[in-house]
């Protein structure tokens, strides 16, 4: 797990190495083992290590092959680079290091750019074939790991962050007003390829670029989600052993390819404990686990150590547990918005930050339960939408917009607000051919859009931001096409998740399973009060803020005069989204200019 970024000139000039510096210093907290570099001709690459999987030099990078002409930096995991060794091995390759890196490396050279659809895990990779002088960018199925990159006519730059493309310099920081669109209709959800800078962009999960040196470049899809049912029509007892022999699979790939203890953060919810008790299961002794909570608000718990310390209780595990007073979320907040790759709307990445912190301090790798909702049916809109009648556009938008295009008018100043982007855009992907039912076109769409940019992004940044590598088994991408291809009432049942309910009977305690869904709770952030609004009421009345021109002041005024009862149709805090844009503006864009 690292922090990768690097330059290919068009011009016939060599990349600055001063940019190229600044830009791999700006990752450091991503790899707090190792910075490297290398360069050849029109390309450099920068690279910061988090030493994981073969821990020695010899998995260092850039990793560089001199024999095959090839270079690589790489980020991520791959849970089959075993199986990938020997079959390379068997093909005649050899092997200078024991590490999955070396394996990305070979398989380009074996079987070119569609190596990709061999690798079994999260990943974002830049190659350099040095005889071709050719640049080959990938990232993984779910966009787990990030790839942000700059494209102008004379140069193309990618980092793991934005942060770091900024500290590059040359960027167009711009707002784009189809990503702004996305941003607040969609909870901070803007689909790749945009990003909220018209000079920034991100690489599409499952997706391919090939950039040659006279500025061509080539985007190409490797994979796409399926979610139609089998020839043959499976009970629920099936799917049930199906479902969990493939999770259990995906859970001990995530503790076994690793050179380095692996804990779990346990919040209490469904998903995290199956992880401890599928881990208990296939012999881990001795288990760290981690848990984080907040301060109570009268309208909401501000943790879940009820549900968790049972499963503490019941598997013995090595826990630790830790509760944040509201005045460390406040203080701590601008730290974690400056390790925000993109302006992050939930309510929970500062806990993801405080918690990730105190994890770091013991572990290096944690297992961790973002996707089950969207993969399983969890959340509580999905039974709504199902229930509604019109357009699956219509039956989406009513339960999960944010804010309908009528607001966003109100709320944007008249430059920046166009038409309705967002609408058509996610018509066309409920759209995409290969989904049965209603339910199986939105989870998809959940699955390979809205949680990329989302739960997941948040995890990787938050983590990541305290050298820490967090692993999603729920997004095993053998166990999504499995369940996607699973009748929506093996979700849904059961108030959601049905079949991983089943599951976890008997061995998840009962009070965990049948619990109302869950979240992980910072209710400051929520029910804005106190020294919370005035923070917030300081950020949006900043003289930056006006001059900005993003927001009409009638409409931040009328947030401010009843913040606790401005929330979106999925309880979020409308004066928070407006406040953590504006900082995140702040932060990371006016200090960079």
């Amino acid at each position: 797990m690292c922090g990768i970024c690097g330059e290919l000139r068009f011009d016939g000039r060599a990349p600055d190495l001063g940019r190229l510096a600044r830009m791999t210093a700006r990752l450091a907290r991503r790899g707090p083992d190792h910075e490297g570099s290398y360069a050849d001709g029109p390309l450099a690459f920068g690279h910061r290590r988090l030493a994981v999987i073969d821990l020695s030099p010899h998995s260092n990078q850039p990793l560089v092959d001199r024999k095959l002409k090839l270079a690589l930096v790489f980020n991520g995991t791959i849970y089959n680079y075993p199986e990938l060794r020997e079959e390379l091995r068997a093909l005649g390759y050899e092997f200078f290091s024991n590490g999955d890196t070396e394996v990305i490396l070979k398989a380009y050279a074996a079987w070119g750019e569609q190596c990709v659809e061999r690798l079994h895990g999260m990943f974002a990779f830049a190659l350099w074939d040095m005889q071709r002088q050719r640049l080959f960018l990938a990232r993984d199925r779910f966009g787990i790991k990030p790839l942000y990159y700059s494209h102008e006519r004379g140069q193309f730059r990618f980092a793991s962050t934005s942060q770091a493309l900024l500290a590059a310099g040359d960027v167009n920081t711009d707002i784009d007003p189809v990503a702004l669109h996305h941003l607040f209709t969609l909870h901070a959800v803007i689909p790749a390829p945009r990003t909220i800078l018209r000079g920034v962009r991100k690489l599409e999960p499952g997706h391919t670029l090939t950039l040659s040196i006279d500025g061509k470049h080539t985007v190409r899809r490797y994979w796409r989600l399926k979610a139609t049912r089998p020839e043959r029509a499976f009970s629920e007892a099936e799917w049930t052993e199906a479902i969990h022999a493939a999770l259990r699979e995906a859970v001990r790939k995530r503790i076994q390819i690793a050179d380095v203890p692996v804990g779990v953060l346990l919040s209490g919810g469904l998903d995290s404990s199956l992880l401890v008790a599928l881990l208990a299961e296939a012999g881990v002794k001795d288990l760290l686990t981690f848990s984080v909570g907040f301060e109570d608000q009268p309208e909401e718990k501000g943790s879940e150590f009820e549900y968790s310390d049972q499963v503490v209780e019941r598997y013995a595990t090595r826990h630790h547990k830790y509760r944040i007073p509201n005045d460390e979320v406040l203080k701590r907040l601008p730290e974690a918005v400056d390790n925000m790759a993109e302006p992050m709307f939930g309510q929970d990445a500062v806990a993801f930050y405080l918690l990730s912190e105190q994890v770091s301090k013991s572990v290096k790798v944690v297992q961790s339960g973002q996707g089950a909702d969207e993969v399983f049916g969890g959340y509580f809109w999905y039974p709504q939408m199902a229930a509604e009648t019109g357009s699956d556009l219509d039956r989406f938008r009513l339960h999960y917009f944010d804010r309908d295009h009528a607001e966003f008018a109100e709320m944007i100043e008249p430059d920046l607000q166009g038409p309705d982007y967002t609408s058509p855009d996610i018509a066309a992907r409920l759209a995409e051919p290969d989904a049965d039912d209603y339910i199986d076109r939105v989870l998809r769409l959940d699955v390979t859009t809205l949680i990329v940019d989302d739960p997941v992004k948040r995890v990787d940044n938050m983590t990541m931001a305290w050298g820490l590598e967090a692993r999603v088994p729920f997004l095993d991408h053998h166990l999504v096409e499995l369940a996607a291809q699973m009748p929506p009432e093996y979700k849904l049942g059961s108030g959601g998740k049905h079949v991983l309910k089943r599951i976890a009977r008997g061995i998840v305690p009962d009070a965990v399973i049948d619990r109302p869904k869950g979240y992980f709770p910072v209710p400051a952030l929520k029910y804005v009060r106190g020294e919370f609004l005035e923070f917030m009421r300081a950020i949006v009345d900043s003289k930056a803020c006006r001059e900005r021109g993003i927001y009409q002041h009638s409409y931040v005024e009328r947030l401010l005069a009843d913040p606790e009862g401005q929330h979106t149709r999925i309880l979020g805090s409308k004066l928070w989204h407006l406040t953590l844009l504006e900082y995140w503006l702040q932060r990371n864009v006016d200090t960079a200019a």
